[in-house]
């Protein structure tokens, strides 16, 4: 339940058009519905204006698809991250009209039309390894109403194929930069833009990468002021932001 479902349901029952018993029974799961084993909070997009997201990894494919057939029902878009195969076979068994983003590892549900975003969100990784990540942040700004732009493998070991690319990069209203190894690309993107740029450090690269780590404390201690970091790996929370700065 958004804040333009809610006005809209609001309007039927004021004109008459949909019983106050009806109007009820549409309400009745708010702020939150309970599973048992999850408690789904139909509420979040009304006071946020971002709805609930499923963070698929450490549940059962079972309790996945139970979670986006409700979800689905409430009416609102769904967006399910980190979901395995066997995840995504179980949603689609009671959601035939869900989508899979297997290199993201998302599914998504789109049933209403989001706010469009002002401007264009760019999303840029520094290699092919660094994909799914990129991929999660794209699938999830496009969910969130966004116009997105996936520009892939320009790291800065041949910085040529970024420089390539910088009429996008400036375009862009505000950009998601993902990279793991030493973590230098959003350093050289905030560099070449004025618009905010969110870094995601990826966990990709040799052993004393640390799993992401390298890459993490190299893009906090960023010289470039229009740079803020998110969480290893953290495609989606980059998305959240961008699309927040994409709807100012």
């Amino acid at each position: 339940m958004d804040r333009l479902r809610l006005e809209s349901l609001l309007n039927e029952v004021r004109d008459g058009r949909i019983p106050i018993p009806d109007a009820l029974d549409r309400l009745k799961d708010l702020p939150f519905e309970d599973l048992g084993f999850a408690k789904l909070d139909h509420h979040r997009a009304l006071r946020t204006g971002m709805p609930e997201v499923i963070f698929a990894a450490g549940k059962t494919a079972s309790q996945v698809a139970a979670i986006f057939a409700r979800m689905a029902q409430a009416g609102g878009n769904v967006l399910a991250t980190r979901a395995s195969d066997e995840m995504w076979h179980a949603v689609q068994a009671v959601v035939p009209l869900a989508e899979h983003h297997p290199i993201a590892r998302c599914i998504t549900l789109s049933q209403t039309a989001a706010p469009a975003g002002k401007g264009t969100v760019g999303v840029v990784c520094a290699g092919t390894s660094d994909l799914p990540v990129a991929e999660e942040a794209a699938v999830t700004a496009r969910l969130m109403g966004n116009t997105v732009e996936l520009i892939a493998d320009v790291g800065v070991a041949g910085i040529h194929r970024l420089l390539a690319q910088k009429t996008s990069l400036q375009s862009a209203r505000v950009l998601i930069v993902c990279a793991g190894m030493e973590g230098a690309l959003p350093t050289v993107v905030g560099g070449l833009v004025q618009a905010p740029v969110l870094a995601v450090p990826t966990s990709v690269g040799y052993g004393a990468s640390f799993g992401g780590v390298a890459a993490l404390l190299g893009m906090l201690n960023t010289c470039s002021p229009n740079v803020s970091v998110v969480n290893i790996d953290n495609g989606f929370g980059a998305a959240c932001i961008a699309s927040l700065i994409n709807h100012l």
